[in-house]
């Protein structure tokens, strides 16, 4: 008995001396910790609570129409045999493209809340939808940060590739605790009146008043946003503190190593320390380092993979209230980070060749992390995001009638051959 519980107290012990340091040194350095706390306010205000604040809102809205269970049925037939979750998982993966972190997380648990996907399916979900805006990637990142927006179409293309590997990837985790499902003989007979019956049947179960509907999706997506500003402000500070007290040193020294195996430049080392914690700042970071281009490019496709512990956090914090476990995200954000960085090398050169000439408006000023020129835009990023989000459903929607149509001919050529 005791044995078992010694391991608990020597974590209790460890994390209460470590918050002890941590504190003590905000303390020290609090001039630093105050710009860092800024900094973060001014990223949070700016960029994430307009652009997040709206889908979180419509997001609820739908759930509450039965709008997300008539996508439910209708995307089963592409999203089941290709990633083993629920038709639902379109209305994540085009949620997540428009809005970027932690939609996808949000959606997820609200699902799992309401019993619309197993535990299993909800990692797998979260695997591969947790994914960064197109904005980011091709207007703050590549015209921001770098200055050259032909890298967008190329950042955009390796980051995207490699969510559907991993989404491919993890079709066969946990196959053993998935529940039997019959095969249907024809997947697209009758489906709109099946995702019709479905919507209506949501919305009867539901029940509240729309006026009801608004307010609580309101409030509830207002009190998220705030908890991702904390954890927006905390990491922001504790990566200033760390900084300061030269404790980030320690952990160049493995990184030094893998990099010197892997052939990267080792002036990009510290940069890849602010992207393991926060995703803003380490790729700010790593567009400021003198390093060859192709090593820039490949490093910042995999801190945007990784997305960061601050965002880790926030996803742990929203999934906090369901079953879903956080070490099949950390693997998928792990092995992201590895699919986008090889792909940026193998499609760098082809993507920019075709697609260099694609930009998309700033979504960002990042003046605070980066000083650049503003760039003009065409269209605002909600609008332009609603357009992703159409674009993407309909792109899921004609990839389920392919399947669909796959799966009539090869039932028909069966029944022929018998």
């Amino acid at each position: 008995m005791d044995e078992e519980r010694e391991p608990k107290r020597g974590a209790i012990i460890v994390t209460g001396f470590t918050m002890l340091l941590l504190t003590l040194a905000l303390i020290v350095f609090s001039e630093q910790g105050y710009h860092a706390t800024v900094a973060a306010m001014r990223l949070f205000f700016d960029v994430v609570f307009p652009s997040l604040l709206p889908f979180f809102i419509f997001s609820d809205v739908l759930l509450s129409t039965g709008m997300v269970h008539y996508l439910g049925v209708l995307f089963e037939p592409l999203m089941r045999p290709l990633f083993n979750v629920p038709g639902i998982g379109s209305f994540v993966f085009s949620m997540g493209l428009a809005a970027g972190y932690p939609m996808d997380a949000v959606l997820t648990a609200k699902f799992r809340k309401q019993g619309l996907c197993t535990k299993t399916e909800g990692e797998r979900l979260l695997a591969f939808t947790n994914s960064a805006d197109p904005l980011f990637m091709f207007g703050a990142v590549a015209i921001g940060m770098f200055g050259q927006p032909a890298l967008g179409a190329v950042i955009a293309t390796a980051h995207y590739t490699g969510a559907l590997m991993v989404g491919l990837t993890y079709r066969f985790y946990g196959r053993r605790r998935d529940p039997r499902v019959k095969e249907q003989g024809v997947v697209l007979h009758g489906i709109f009146d099946r995702a019709t019956d479905a919507m209506i049947r949501a919305r009867t179960e539901d029940g509240r008043p729309m006026g009801r509907v608004l307010n609580e999706a309101i409030t509830e997506s207002v009190g998220t946003l705030f908890m991702i500003m904390s954890f927006i402000v905390l990491f922001a500070v504790l990566l200033r503190v760390l900084t300061q007290t030269g404790l980030l040193v320690g952990l160049e020294v493995p990184i030094e190593g893998l990099f010197h195996l892997l052939g990267l430049s080792r002036s990009l080392v510290p940069a890849t320390v602010q992207g393991i914690f926060e995703i803003d700042l380490g790729a700010a970071a790593v567009a400021k380092t003198h390093a060859p281009l192709m090593d820039q490019v490949v490093l910042v496709s995999a801190v945007i993979a990784w997305s960061g512990l601050a965002v880790h956090g926030q996803v742990a914090s929203v999934l906090a209230d369901t079953d879903i476990s956080m070490k099949p995200y950390f693997v998928a954000r792990f092995l992201h980070a590895i699919y986008a960085g090889v792909l940026t090398v193998l499609l760098f050169h082809p993507v920019e060749s075709v697609l260099g000439g694609v930009s998309l408006p700033v979504f960002a000023d990042k003046d605070f992390i980066l000083a650049s020129a503003r760039t003009p835009t065409m269209l605002d990023a909600i609008h332009l995001s609603l357009i992703l989000v159409g674009g993407s459903l309909i792109a899921l929607l004609l990839g389920a009638t392919m399947v669909g149509a796959l799966k009539m001919v090869q039932v028909r050529f069966q029944a022929a051959r018998r």
